[in-house]
């Protein structure tokens, strides 16, 4: 027996292009003898809780949270969370439970997306039954995208409306770091595969910024709304998402501006350098770069990527050279013939994004121009922390 009487919560969905409420995820809470809710998620993780009591625990939240979707605005939809280890013990073309629920609570399905939790357990039906939703009128959504194994596989194979973004991944790539390029490289790929993002565990205005950065359609979590018993109003959170979103802008806005004033200063350096370049000075008459603390190295290649000079690099108020890289040839790096494209089409500087170096372990930028009558290319790697 479950220790609480089964209640669902529900936790809005901002809608990050107008901050009003799209939607709710219904959540199961056990009210205990002292009224307090607590989450029912531990039981769903805990060995020792008897299935039969979990399947009941879940449908019966499930069947309050479409009872009480009648009250919502007609214009949210509402998430259910569906767990695949119950359909590997449905008989083949057996009629799906969550599905005799929806058509009896007489709500249209297109306002309803089931949430596959759980990926790893997922049996070999899961295909076939995520069909039945779609063919129901159903969307369909992937909780915790990115943790557990063959997140990618499924993705392939279910082709989901939505993904939900692991929420400990996400809250730790806010932080920044390598896991920040992985995320923000999960809603790539989702971007191109038509899927909408979903940030859940946004709690911090740095999480927000980092939501919104990937492009998250809806952002879930305590920044704005616990899970409740009620309903809020669509337009709770319209102002203070405003406001937060504003100032997001703004940052990006001062991003900008450091960029361009990063572009200025690059091209002072890249005029500086291109005399002492193109008369093959020696790095004793090299300017030293007080001006330029973010600079790493200074080098040439031929108009193919091949490296032609060594690495100099300013240390110890010295230039230092480096030849380990002479004649290794760049051109097959993203950033690098994208230099040699656009460098050679416009005879102009050219900055790269930000990208981590192999040998460094450094987040860069690179910048090029040609030189030379565009016979050579002149490269300057920048250090992006140190901006």
């Amino acid at each position: 027996m479950l220790d609480g009487q089964p209640l669902a919560v529900f936790q809005p969905f901002i809608d990050t292009a107008t901050g009003l409420i799209a939607g709710v995820e219904a959540l199961a809470r056990l009210r205990g003898a002292d009224g307090q809710l607590r989450s029912a998620g531990p039981l769903f993780s805990d060995p020792k809780t008897p299935p039969a009591a979990l399947r009941r625990l879940d449908r019966q939240v499930r069947e309050q949270a479409l009872a009480r979707f009648h009250t919502a605005p007609a214009d949210w939809f509402l998430s259910l969370n569906i767990s695949p280890r119950w359909i590997s013990r449905l008989r083949p073309e057996q009629p799906l439970p969550s599905l005799k629920q929806l058509q009896r609570s007489g709500i249209d399905p297109q306002r309803i997306v089931f949430e596959i939790t759980e990926l790893g357990g997922a049996s070999q039906r899961l295909p076939g039954v995520v069909a039945r939703y779609r063919e129901a009128g159903a969307r369909i959504a992937i909780d915790d995208f990115g943790a557990g194994y063959s997140q990618l596989d499924r993705v392939l194979a279910l082709q989901p409306d939505i993904l939900k973004l692991d929420m400990r991944l996400f809250q730790e790539a806010a932080r920044g770091g390598p896991s920040g390029e992985v995320v923000k490289a999960l809603a790539q790929m989702a971007e191109k595969t038509g899927c909408w993002i979903i940030a859940e565990g946004v709690e911090t205005e740095a999480e927000l910024d980092f939501a919104l950065e990937c492009g998250a359609r809806y952002v879930q979590g305590y920044l704005f709304a616990k899970p409740e018993l009620e309903f809020f109003h669509s337009n709770a959170f319209v102002k203070r998402f405003a406001q937060l979103r504003d100032r997001y802008v703004q940052h990006k806005l001062a991003e900008r501006a450091r960029l361009m004033t990063l572009r200025q200063q690059l091209n002072d350096l890249m005029n500086s350098l291109k005399g002492w370049a193109e008369t093959d000075a020696t790095p004793d008459s090299l300017p030293a770069p007080h001006a330029y603390p973010w600079l790493l190295r200074v080098y040439q290649c031929d108009r193919h990527g091949t490296q032609l000079t060594p690495n100099l690099e300013w240390r110890e108020h010295t230039w230092q050279v480096d030849s380990r890289y002479v004649g290794h040839n760049w051109s097959w790096r993203p950033y690098f013939y994208q230099l040699l494209a656009e460098g050679w089409e416009e005879r102009r500087l050219i900055l790269s994004s930000t990208y981590r170096d192999a040998t460094s372990n450094q987040y860069c930028l690179t910048a090029g121009q040609f030189i030379d009558n565009g016979r050579r290319l002149l490269l300057v790697d920048i250090d992006a922390a140190g901006l």
